[in-house]
């Protein structure tokens, strides 16, 4: 019995789910960013910000962990990395469950919240050290 007998061929979410949880994480990343900021200014909100941060974070890691062990299986199931390695010819199941490995990867958004993260992480210390003393 050939692997799309068992499993339907693997294929990349909708570019809507992909764009919807890369914002999600935008914008957990923002929240957690201005809690410094939040908390000099308004520390009522603190709280709440905080809140959106976290739930954000845990809906935006939750789908990052789904996807890596989609891929995880996909590859272990079909065997991916034995028959890379073999220098017989690839069948077309595999070249296709290839391609949708490849595919994910490059359709991913995690690169942009990385390095949205590290900016917005900058941007923030620098904030924190200026409100630290005195800059407003």
């Amino acid at each position: 019995m050939s692997g799309s007998q068992l499993h339907p061929q693997p294929h990349t979410l909708p570019p809507w789910v992909i764009y919807l949880f890369m914002v999600i994480g935008l914008l957990s990343a923002v929240a957690f960013r201005l809690l410094t900021i939040v908390n000099s200014f308004r520390p009522e909100l603190m709280r709440p910000v905080w809140y959106a941060g976290v739930i954000g974070y845990i809906l935006f890691f939750s789908y990052r962990f789904y996807i890596t062990e989609k891929r995880r299986k996909v590859i272990l199931f079909y065997r991916l990395l034995e028959k890379i390695r073999d220098p017989a010819p690839l069948a077309p199941e595999d070249r296709e469950t290839i391609a949708y490995v490849l595919s994910s990867l490059i359709k991913s958004k995690e690169n942009v919240n990385y390095l949205f993260i590290f900016a917005l992480s900058l941007l923030a210390v620098i904030v924190d050290l200026i409100l630290a003393h005195g800059g407003y």
